[in-house]
């Protein structure tokens, strides 16, 4: 997993993208109580708004981390927000996609990295 400032979370498989947020920004958050997908095929820009998240506490919205194109959404929250802080890093996942540039993944954090980021 790659994981960014902005408390996102990249699991890369071949050449897809599997993105959600972690479990600090989930505990931040509070109880999320509302979340608004992209479309599958929607082609994205890097630090483009792409998910909206509502929490008892606070909005938020999630930026594309990549350059690319959505391949599929986990529609499965939009019925279900609150999974995302049962399991933010596993079953949670925001979207999958399939990034313009695959090397642009090295400029992000390990899981070592994030959580001295976080500490």
């Amino acid at each position: 997993m790659k994981f960014t400032e902005e408390h996102e979370w990249l699991l890369v498989e071949g050449d897809t993208v599997t993105v959600g947020i972690t479990e600090h920004a989930a505990e931040q958050l509070g109880d999320i109580v509302f979340v608004e997908l992209p479309e599958a095929g929607t082609e994205v820009s890097k630090d483009e708004e792409i998910v909206v998240i509502e929490s008892v506490k606070a909005a938020s919205d999630i930026l594309a981390p990549l350059d690319g194109e959505i391949i599929e959404i986990n529609d499965t929250l939009t019925d279900a927000p609150g999974r995302i802080n049962e399991d933010p890093q596993g079953e949670a996942w925001f979207f999958k996609m399939k990034p313009a540039d695959m090397s642009e993944l090295d400029s992000f954090m390990s899981e070592a990295e994030y959580k001295s980021f976080i500490s």
